[in-house]
């Protein structure tokens, strides 16, 4: 089961994707852990991006897409994986389809979390005033000025993937507002779904 989860900052992915890797059995893939794995490992992808990072600048889309590619080629993604923050931008997009071609795969689903955004600010105001009235630390990106300028980032390059997995055929909404709960079942039913057309297909 190869997914991808998209929706702005705030609409819940993480708190799902955990749950899919619990449920599953198939890792989530963020792309700042794999990068900090491939740094840490030494691999010659990571020897690059180490460098790229020491020097201050922004690692490429072809040194993030390298690291992609290498960590998918891994014992625990043989049954899947699950897309975290990545692709962001078509150009990623278009990577991961052509990487996942070469090794004869395909992405099962993308689930796209459609929220509200003037209730996503709430939402992110409500659990920095939490964090604050339970003395822990409260994250920058809970800045609501932050948080809407990650808002703003996130339409003007990621959302065009909306339209690009559309007419895949791989594009399924959830609905983000919902509790964590309602949202599980909802990704669950969609995945049952997909299982049966791939089980179609194949007979």
């Amino acid at each position: 089961m190869r997914l991808i989860l998209l929706g702005p900052p705030g609409a819940g992915k993480g708190t799902q994707a955990l749950r899919l890797v619990g449920r599953h059995g198939i890792p989530q893939l963020s792309t700042g852990d794999m990068l900090r794995a491939a740094v840490q490992a030494g691999t010659e992808v990571g020897k690059r991006a180490k460098a790229v990072m020491d020097a201050g600048e922004l690692v490429s889309d072809a040194i993030v897409n390298a690291i992609v590619a290498e960590r998918i080629d891994q014992a625990d993604c043989a049954n899947g994986f699950i897309l975290d923050g990545y692709p962001r931008t078509l150009v990623q997009a278009d990577a991961v389809e052509e990487m996942l071609s070469d090794r004869g795969l395909e992405l099962d689903a993308v689930i796209e979390f459609v929220v509200d955004d003037k209730a996503l600010v709430g939402r992110i105001v409500k659990r920095a005033e939490e964090a604050k009235a339970a003395g822990l630390p409260v994250r920058k990106d809970d800045s609501p000025a932050v948080f809407e300028e990650r808002l703003r980032e996130y339409y003007k390059k990621t959302s065009p993937l909306i339209g690009y997995y559309y007419a895949k055929g791989k594009l399924r909404g959830v609905d983000g507002m919902a509790d964590i709960d309602a949202v599980t079942q909802q990704i669950e039913a969609v995945l049952r779904a997909t299982t049966r057309q791939v089980g179609q297909a194949a007979g």
